[in-house]
């Protein structure tokens, strides 16, 4: 009987060890530190482009998701939203990296103009003379952002491989959902959109699985399962696809003659 075992358990990590790719896939990570992002290739497309001849201060009041989509969940009601719902502070992130836009705090307008009030009236209230309302204005943005998550596509493509033999199987499966971003760029004099652009990012799951059900003699059942699964972060597929948009844009912007870059000066 332990022969017997001992082949079924070899004949198992046969099959493990190359659907998953190593067995340190099955090993429970342990608990890391808080560490920096690491930069994307979209990223590193944002950080290469010329250089302005002067940034453009831009104003950005919303950039929120508005697909209203919800996570999916089998047999169960979900509410929690399948984007991140911050995607301004991701836009505002991004803008301030690419080196062409000042970004402008709007979200985030009542809290300073709030702050502004209590400094005001503590400027007031000294007794020296010429610290009343020395407050520099707000900054005024030259271009207004808008725009959103506009798509979020579940199951655009499915399939795997999977076989079974004697009781031994593995199978290798994968979903991708597809996120879009649209952004314009308008002139807050005129209201024209002086350009507009169009991303979008596909999100891949992977679920790898393997093991063996056999019964080794009357009413012994041996069974044994292994597998992982891989989700691309939402956060940083909405990262992505905000710092793609904003690449295209700056081009398109050059292109259109809308901004220059310091080479064609």
């Amino acid at each position: 009987m332990n022969k017997y075992l001992q082949v079924l358990f070899a004949l198992s990590v046969m099959v493990l060890v190359p659907s998953c790719g190593s067995v340190g896939k099955f090993v429970i990570p342990a608990q890391t530190q808080a560490v920096k992002i690491l930069p994307t290739q979209t990223f590193k497309e944002l950080k290469a482009l010329p250089r302005p001849k002067g940034p453009i201060p831009v104003s950005v009041y919303a950039f929120r998701d508005q697909t209203g989509q919800y996570k999916q969940q089998a047999n169960v009601s979900s509410f929690s939203t399948a984007v991140t719902q911050g995607s301004t502070s991701i836009l505002m992130q991004a803008l301030s990296d690419s080196q062409w836009f000042l970004p402008v705090e709007r979200e985030g307008l009542q809290n300073i103009l709030t702050e502004r009030k209590i400094t005001r009236a503590g400027n007031q209230g000294d007794n020296s003379v010429g610290t009343g309302d020395t407050l520099p204005p707000l900054t005024t943005g030259k271009i207004l952002l808008e725009g959103g998550i506009i798509s979020y596509d579940s199951n655009i493509r499915t399939g795997g491989f999977g076989a079974e033999y004697f009781g031994i199987s593995a199978s290798d499966l994968y979903r991708e959902d597809q996120i879009s971003v649209t952004m314009r760029a308008v002139d807050v004099r005129t209201g024209q959109v002086l350009v507009s652009v169009s991303t979008t990012k596909n999100v891949l799951s992977k679920e790898v699985r393997a093991g063996f059900f056999r019964y080794i003699s009357f009413k012994r059942l041996a069974e044994a399962e292994a597998g992982y699964t891989s989700n691309e972060p939402m956060f940083i597929c909405v990262k992505q696809t905000i710092e793609k948009a904003i690449t295209e844009l700056v081009l398109k912007g050059i292109e259109k003659g809308v901004w220059q870059a310091q080479e064609s000066v």
